[in-house]
């Protein structure tokens, strides 16, 4: 009895106010049932990582071709390779052929000088404008460019034009000493752009998707073993593969030059508008 009389007498608590509640409660952890409201994620369109991303999966094949603003280092090149094949499609042989051969990356010319004719023998293109090295090099130059910058674009086709080169013509120049080959050998006509274009296609292929990339490497990969079995230019063909394995030996500086472009153009995307409203 006393127990109960004393539960009995025992005063009712009051409800306490509703944020003391939840103050109090702050620190218990959730029971079933209670619905916690999601955090909203930001959708994938709002995040662009650099200007014009919005418009990504329009298709602008315009892009595919060279331009003045976009990418003009490959523009100017590709008019002076326009330039040049024109020339040589009106001049005369005996002229074409004096400028060929003052413009070869045989061994009596890498001998005499060396800079000269590694870059006056990329000004040409064998085969002239329907040459598959013509259209090659320009979406692929264009292509590398707008990835890296025409600055880097052009030291990827520089380093396998010049590497490729040396390493087909050393060998010839020592067998000539071994008396292995004639010393005609030292005077053989060597130009043209192709070792340059199988670097570039060999590091642009490291920027694309694994879907894209192994297919062209594959493609052109098949094509220059084609050409070296044939034997008609062992040489040349030798150099488009060795080229070709500059280009991809290149993937890690390519790429590295690749997310620096994105994210300085990532940034300067952020700058604007912050400037816009400080104004």
């Amino acid at each position: 009895m006393e127990r109960t009389a004393r539960a009995a007498s025992t005063p009712t608590p009051e409800p306490l106010p509703a944020g003391d509640a939840a103050a109090l409660l702050d620190g218990v952890p959730r029971q079933r049932g209670v619905v916690v409201a999601p955090v909203p994620r930001t959708p994938r369109s709002a995040l662009r990582p650099y200007p014009g991303a919005e418009h990504r999966a329009v298709p602008r094949p315009w892009r595919l071709l060279p331009s003045p603003v976009g990418t003009p280092v490959t523009f100017a090149y590709t008019a002076i390779l326009a330039l040049t094949s024109l020339f040589a499609s009106y001049a005369s042989p005996g002229l074409l052929r004096t400028l060929y051969q003052g413009s070869s990356t045989d061994v009596a010319h890498l001998l005499r000088t060396p800079v000269l004719v590694l870059l006056a023998s990329a000004l040409w293109i064998a085969g002239g404008l329907l040459s598959p090295y013509a259209l090659a090099f320009v979406l692929v130059l264009t292509a590398l460019e707008r990835r890296i910058g025409g600055a880097r674009a052009i030291l990827v086709f520089l380093a396998g034009h010049v590497l490729a080169t040396l390493a087909t013509e050393v060998p010839v120049g020592l067998a000539v000493l071994a008396g292995h080959l004639p010393d005609t050998s030292l005077h053989r006509l060597d130009y043209g752009i192709s070792f340059g274009v199988a670097a570039s296609i060999g590091a642009l292929s490291g920027l694309l998707a694994p879907w894209l990339r192994w297919p062209l490497l594959a493609l052109v990969g098949y094509s220059l073993v084609t050409d070296l079995i044939a034997f008609e230019d062992p040489m040349t063909n030798w150099g488009h593969l060795i080229a070709l394995a500059v280009g991809t030996g290149l993937w890690p500086l390519v790429r590295r030059w690749h997310r620096e472009r994105m994210e300085a153009a990532a940034a300067a995307t952020a700058v604007g508008p912050c400037r816009g409203l400080a104004g």
